[in-house]
């Protein structure tokens, strides 16, 4: 299958305007330093729930989707993504206080003054997706036990990543479309897998809550979609500016006879 003759209809970067090559490789560059911060951002958000803030582990996501089962929200947040916010010595006191019964008096002489230093510019209610941590009954419902993410923020997030990552491996798709790649179901492959992949991280989101394993195909998808990423971004940019013009698309620039369908 790796002899299979071009396409009529493609074209390889060499082939292209450099007005065009241009603009892909503009592209290229800004989708990869987006996806770098992105991958940045995730592990923040998701490391160190498990009590480990170094590594980003599998539990780390169960307890991000099904909750921990036995602290509250808002101890997962301060040990989770929230923890650079507090200085430590700050956060040990709001946690106690939550484990001890998250009591009336207490808030009013150690824990309110703390909220309103560091929480409240954020967490003041203005926002709608996030908690607000204003007054004492507000921030006893985030002192709950932790039930992870709720369906309606999933939802919320679901669409948001849908469309986002579609538009953008649609993008990576339509310029490593041009990339020679034998053979073809190979570079078929690797433009298909990362939707796949992204339908089965979000679907997987919402089992994790029944089901804890599923926590595993979180990890995995969103993995592989990394790997198809970086490979269809590394080919792409070699092949624009680096490598020499694959022999076929020479033979056929030089043919004087139609090119085979």
């Amino acid at each position: 299958m790796s002899d299979v003759p071009l396409h009529r209809l493609y074209l390889h970067y060499s082939e292209l305007p450099y007005s065009l090559r241009a603009l892909y490789t503009a592209t290229l560059l800004v989708l990869g330093l987006a996806y770098l911060f992105a991958g940045i951002y995730l592990y923040h958000t998701y490391s160190g729930k498990d009590g480990n803030p170094i590594t980003l582990t599998y539990e780390d996501i169960v307890i991000a989707y099904s909750g921990s089962g036995k602290g509250s929200r808002l101890e997962s947040a301060l040990r989770g993504p929230m923890r650079s916010m507090l200085p430590a010595d700050e956060i040990t006191p709001v946690i106690t206080w939550v484990q001890e019964g998250a009591d009336r008096a207490k808030y009013e002489q150690v824990i309110k003054p703390t909220i309103e230093k560091r929480c409240a510019t954020c967490h003041d209610g203005s926002n709608p997706h996030l908690p607000n941590l204003v007054g004492y009954d507000n921030l006893q419902k985030v002192t709950e036990t932790d039930t992870g993410t709720g369906i309606f923020t999933l939802v919320r997030v679901s669409h948001i990543h849908l469309f986002g990552i579609t538009f953008v491996f649609f993008a990576m798709g339509l310029i490593f479309s041009h990339a020679y790649v034998r053979p073809v179901w190979f570079k078929v492959s690797a433009v298909v897998l990362p939707f796949v992949c992204l339908t089965l991280d979000i679907a997987s989101w919402y089992f994790t809550k029944l089901y804890h394993p599923f926590a595993g195909v979180v990890i995995v998808a969103g993995g592989v979609m990394a790997l198809s990423f970086s490979y269809m971004w590394v080919v792409s940019m070699y092949q624009l500016w680096f490598s020499s013009i694959p022999s076929p698309v020479t033979l056929r620039r030089d043919s004087a006879t139609p090119p085979v369908d």
